[in-house]
C-alpha cells in the first residue's frame, strides 16, 4: 500500500510554521472566552453557526454538550480554571439552567439518553446532585444501546458514572460502570474474517463494524482503558490483549506510516474510506488507546500514527475537535505524555498556533464565532490551553 492511499490531501492544508508563543496562546484563549461571553443571551443561549445548523438557525437554542449550551458552559468554566481566563458569570452554575430547557426542547427532537446529543450530557456538565437519580436511571437505561459506540450509547454514557465514583467514591456509580463495562465486553467478539475482536454498530439503520473515536472500536475501547483499574485482574489483561490485538490487526502501514480505515468490511453508505480526524482515523486511535502499557509493537504503531497525522497536516475542515485541527493535534499531546519526547509536544504547539489562525480566518468569513464545544471555538481554546502545559485533557473524556 503506497503512503498516499493512507490519507486524502485535498482534505489537508500546510501547515503556517508559526512558532510557538505562549503569550498569542492565552491572548487566544481570552479572545475566544470574551467572545463567546459577548454573544451569549440569557434567552437564545449562543446562536447556531451555519456549519451546524443544517437545518437552519431558527428554532429552539441547543443546549447538549456537543453543539449546545452545556458544553459551552463546560468549556468556559474549564479555560477558567486551566490558565486563569477571565470569566464574568459562574458558567457551571449556568448550566444547571440548562436541564429544564433540554427537556423542553431536545436539541435532537426528542429526549436521548446520549452524552454528547442527549440528557446525559446535560445532567452530567450541571452536576447537581437532586438530579444524580435521575443521571443514574439514564446511564443505566442506556447501556444496551444497539448503537454500541460512544455518540449514542453505553461507551460514551458510561463516563460520568466513572468520573461521579473518583470524584464522589459512592460506590452505586463503580457498580454503574462496571455494569456498563461488562456488557460492552460481552459484546466485544472475535471476528475470523478480520482476524481479531469487534465490536458491531446498528446505526442510522446500517449495521456496520466501525473503529473510530466517535462511533466505534476506539471510542469503545478508550472507555473501558479510562477505568482499567475498576476492572478485575483477568478483565483488565483481557480488555489490553483485545485492544492491542484489534489496533495491530486492523491498522493500514506503508512507508513508516499508519492509518485505520473508518470501518472493517462494509462502510456506511456514501462515507469516504480514508480519513485522518479524531473521529475516525488516526488521530482519534492515538488519543483512545495511548493509555496502553508501553510494548515495542504498540509504541511502534502509535508512532507511525502520529507520522500520519504530522505528515497530512491540519484539516481544511478547520479547527475543530471532533473533525479539525485542534482534535488531529491532540494525538501529538497524547504520544508526548507517552514517551517523553519533545518533537511531539512540538508538533501539538504548531497544530495550536495553525488552529489559533483558522479559528480567526473561519471568524472573519462568517461574521460571528462557532459557539460550541466539540465542533467551534472553545474546542480548539481548550487545546491551545493544553498546549501551553503539555498535558492532555481531552474535553468531557478524560474530566468533567
Amino acid at each position: 500500500m503506497s503512503a498516499l492511499a493512507l490519507h486524502d490531501p485535498a482534505r489537508h492544508e500546510p501547515l503556517t510554521g508559526a512558532r510557538w508563543d505562549s503569550g498569542q496562546a492565552q491572548a487566544f484563549v481570552e479572545e475566544v472566552v470574551a467572545d463567546a461571553e459577548r454573544a451569549f443571551d440569557p434567552g437564545s443561549l449562543w446562536p447556531r453557526h451555519p456549519l451546524d445548523a443544517d437545518g437552519g438557525d431558527a428554532g429552539p437554542p441547543w443546549t447538549g454538550m456537543y453543539f449546545g449550551a452545556a458544553g459551552v458552559c463546560w468549556a468556559l468554566a474549564a479555560l477558567e480554571a486551566r490558565c486563569g481566563a477571565a470569566v464574568t458569570r459562574r458558567w457551571r452554575d449556568e448550566a444547571r439552567s440548562l436541564v429544564v430547557r433540554y427537556r423542553a426542547h431536545p436539541d435532537t427532537g426528542h429526549r436521548v439518553p446520549s452524552y454528547f446529543l442527549g440528557e446525559v450530557g446535560v445532567l452530567a456538565i450541571a452536576d447537581d446532585a437532586r438530579e444524580h437519580d435521575e443521571l443514574f436511571a439514564l446511564i443505566e437505561s442506556n447501556i444496551a444501546n444497539p448503537t454500541v459506540e460512544a455518540l449514542w450509547g453505553a461507551p460514551g454514557t458510561m463516563l460520568p458514572a466513572l468520573f461521579l465514583w473518583r470524584r464522589t467514591g459512592e460506590l452505586r456509580w463503580r457498580d454503574l460502570w462496571l455494569r456498563n463495562a461488562r456488557w460492552l465486553i460481552e459484546q466485544w467478539s472475535h471476528h475470523e474474517d478480520a482476524g481479531c475482536h469487534l465490536w458491531t454498530q446498528d446505526l442510522y439503520g446500517e449495521i456496520v463494524r466501525l473503529t473510530g473515536a466517535g462511533h466505534g472500536f476506539a471510542g469503545n475501547a478508550f472507555a473501558l482503558l479510562s477505568g482499567l483499574d475498576v476492572l478485575s485482574d483477568a478483565e483488565q489483561a483481557d480488555v489490553v490483549s483485545r485492544t492491542r490485538q484489534t489496533i495491530l490487526t486492523t491498522a493500514r502501514r506503508a512507508d513508516g506510516l499508519a492509518n485505520w480505515s473508518p470501518h472493517v468490511g462494509r462502510s456506511r453508505a456514501g462515507r469516504e474510506s480514508v480519513l485522518v480526524q479524531w473521529c475516525h482515523g488516526a488521530p482519534g486511535m492515538v488519543t483512545s488507546v495511548a493509555a496502553l502499557h508501553r510494548d515495542p509493537d504498540t509504541d511502534l504503531l502509535l508512532a507511525e500514527a502520529g507520522e500520519l497525522v504530522w505528515r497530512a497536516g491540519p484539516l481544511t475542515k478547520g479547527p475543530s475537535l471532533c473533525h479539525g485541527t485542534a482534535g488531529n493535534g491532540y494525538a501529538f499531546l497524547y504520544l508526548f505524555r507517552r514517551t517523553g519526547d519533545e518533537r511531539w509536544l512540538d508538533r501539538a504547539r504548531g497544530f495550536a498556533m495553525h488552529a489559533m489562525e483558522q479559528t480567526r480566518d473561519a471568524r472573519r468569513r462568517h461574521g460571528r464565532g462557532r459557539y460550541s464545544l466539540w465542533t467551534g471555538d472553545l474546542g480548539a481554546a481548550l487545546f491551545v490551553a493544553d498546549c501551553g502545559t503539555g498535558t492532555p485533557i481531552m474535553p468531557t473524556l478524560d474530566s468533567l
